[in-house]
């Protein structure tokens, strides 16, 4: 959730989608769905424990993850970055509760994350 954070309140100093934000903008995708797979992670431990309903809910509170990441992923590959903004900007709310004071992640955590999400297509 950090990184994620973090990444978004760094694309909103970009103007553009150059190189980098590029780059970004796929990471958040990565960091999107590692953030449900967890989640739902969580909610198989409640299912385990026949809490069907709590482990739903879990996973319904955060559905917003998974489809905006498939937003985004879908946006990426269509190359239609002027439609990317309203995305990340609806992402906000969800991370309004992180206060980021001081960037700790570098572009090392998303350097070629473009990349590595359009050639996932090919290894499908």
């Amino acid at each position: 959730m950090r990184s994620c954070a973090e990444v978004l309140r760094l694309l909103a100093q970009h103007s553009a989608f150059d190189d980098e934000a590029q780059d970004m903008t796929a990471f958040v995708v990565f960091s999107l769905r590692n953030i449900y797979r967890s989640i739902d992670d969580s909610a198989q431990v409640w299912d385990d424990r026949s809490y069907w309903k709590k482990a739903e809910r879990l996973r319904h509170k955060w559905l917003w993850s998974v489809k905006a990441a498939d937003r985004l992923e879908a946006l990426i590959r269509a190359d239609r970055w002027d439609d990317v903004p309203q995305v990340l900007i609806a992402l906000v709310p969800h991370f309004a509760g992180i206060t980021v004071r001081t960037i700790t992640r570098d572009a090392g955590l998303w350097c070629g994350a473009r990349r590595a999400l359009l050639s996932r297509e090919t290894a499908q």
